[in-house]
Formats: C-alpha cells, structure tokens, sequence
C-alpha cells in the first residue's frame, strides 16, 4: 500500500504547510521534544493501549510510521484535515485499526511536546494571562466569552484511566431510537401473513 512520508513533501514548503499547518522551521522545532514524549509514552505503554511488561518498543522492519518527522507528520496532517480514520490509513499505508492505535498515542504525545515547549492550548484564563503576561482582566478581553446558544458541555466524572485509550473517548448515551417489539401479537401475525404477488411468472 503507498504511503505519504515526510520526505515526500518536505521539498514543497506549500504543500506541506497546507497540510500540516505548520512551517518546516517550526516543524524542525517541534520534533525533538515530540520524539522525547513519545518515547516516554512507549516506555510505559503499548500500541494497543495496554500496560508494558515486557520488551521494550522499538521500530519493526514494516513500521508506517518508523521516524519521529512521519510520526509527527502524520499527527499533525489529521489534526488539520481532521479525515476519516480509513482515509488517514489510507494515506499513510495501513488500515483503520492501526490508524486508530496511532492516532490514541499521538495527540497525548503532541499536547505533552507542547507543554514542555510552553505552548500547549490554555484552559483556563489564569494560565492565559501567564502565558500573555497580562493581567487576568486583559486576558478576558482576549477571550470571547460563553454565550447561552452554546451547546451544553456533558460532564464526564474524572477518575484515574486503566489506559492512556480511555480518555479519548466519552460514553455512549442510550438510543433515542424507537424499539421494535417483535413479540406483540399485531407483529406475530403481520409476519405470519404472506402477501400474493401480483405479478406471475407463467
């Protein structure tokens, strides 16, 4: 399956800022601390999500991914394009399932590369006027503030993760969808019913 790689756009400064939304000078920037939390991360996690216990994560021979540039570059080109999980695979030459895996170990591993750099997202004004070395008052004319359209935010409870994985992902609600009760008696007889064709085939 061909792939895209950080190779193959690092000539064209253009392309590869329409993709990523990033320089090649910033992007340079950022490689070394992402490759030092994604090595932390492995250190303490598999792929899959699971605890490590045994042998530690090296790059295997049909890796998608084996430098930290088309680690980054392939966190970055889905933060971007924000694509189908079958169509980022695609892309980089594997399937959904493993573009799933990747896609879990990476944002960690980028937002822990941007707070080591000093520029992850703020979400909290305190933490904005910090980083603005502004007063917080000066900060909140920065910030658009709420408005009530705004769609409600569904708290989550905050408990410890079993895995890096869990975080990522919110729990289902039920189905709002009607439940179709195959048992009733109007449903038994409507499927004991057969219904003649009106066309023959004589």
């Amino acid at each position: 399956m061909a792939s895209v790689r950080f190779t193959d756009v690092q000539a064209r400064p253009t392309e590869f800022l329409d993709l990523t939304s990033v320089t090649l000078d910033g992007f340079q920037l950022l490689v070394p601390p992402f490759e030092a939390a994604f090595q932390a991360h492995m250190r303490e996690w598999r792929l899959d999500g699971k605890p490590r216990t045994a042998r530690q994560f090296s790059v295997y021979q049909n890796c998608p991914l084996p430098t930290p540039e088309d680690r980054l570059f392939f966190i970055l080109v889905y933060l971007k394009t924000y694509a189908l999980q079958v169509v980022q695979g695609r892309l980089f030459g594997m399937g959904q399932s493993k573009a799933n895996q990747w896609i879990h170990v990476l944002l960690p591993t980028l937002l822990a590369a941007l707070r080591a750099l000093g520029d992850a997202p703020t979400r909290s004004l305190t933490a904005l006027a910090q980083r603005l070395g502004v007063s917080e008052a000066d900060a909140a004319t920065v910030v658009a503030p709420l408005t009530e359209e705004s769609a409600p935010v569904v708290a989550v409870p905050a408990r410890a993760p079993a895995s890096p994985l869990l975080p990522m992902m919110g729990p289902n609600d039920a189905s709002s969808a009607p439940k179709t009760l195959l048992n009733r008696r109007t449903v038994i007889v409507a499927r004991k019913r057969t219904t003649p064709s009106k066309m023959s085939c004589s």
